[in-house]
């Protein structure tokens, strides 16, 4: 699908799930790694993540694209558009939106590259940056930390 498509496919759903126009651009970012799409506030339009679309198909796409859409609209009609709004949850109801995205397979990995060990009840704490052992201790019985292992850990 084009960007040109999806515009089109926006203004659709727009008037046919809201009854009002959506009136700025719509584009793809396949730099979105943990989201189906998002709603820039201070321009008004929507990017929409590429990878979610080839994931999980058309109709998880229209469910985001809805919920994006309800930010727009209650946004620019100076409403609750936050997710933990009101208004936002009963206008996601009502058109159908999707609240959660599906996970699109593409967060990051975090490399673990400090492995440290309480000395009294040997609990495991995976860091990736290093800790000062002096001020920090073990969440679980407050015993002391030693650092055991560093480069890549756990891989």
């Amino acid at each position: 699908m084009t960007e040109q498509e999806l515009q089109r496919f926006v203004e659709q759903i727009s008037l046919e799930s809201f009854g009002w126009p959506f009136q700025h651009r719509v584009t793809w970012n396949g730099r979105l790694r943990t989201t189906g799409g998002r709603y820039l506030l201070r321009t008004h339009d929507i990017e929409i993540n590429p990878h979610h679309y080839e994931a999980h198909g058309l109709d998880s796409m229209i469910g985001t694209i809805k919920h994006e859409l309800c930010h727009y609209h209650l946004h620019l009609q100076k409403r609750g558009y936050r997710h933990q709004d009101r208004e936002f949850k009963e206008l996601l109801e009502r058109v159908g939106g999707s609240r959660y995205c599906p996970d699109t397979g593409l967060r990051r990995e975090v490399k673990t590259r400090y492995l440290y060990h309480c000395e009294q009840c040997k609990q495991p704490y995976e860091r990736k940056r290093q800790i000062d052992v002096r001020r920090y201790g073990c969440g679980k019985c407050r015993g002391k930390l030693k650092l055991v292992a560093t480069g890549t850990v756990g891989k």
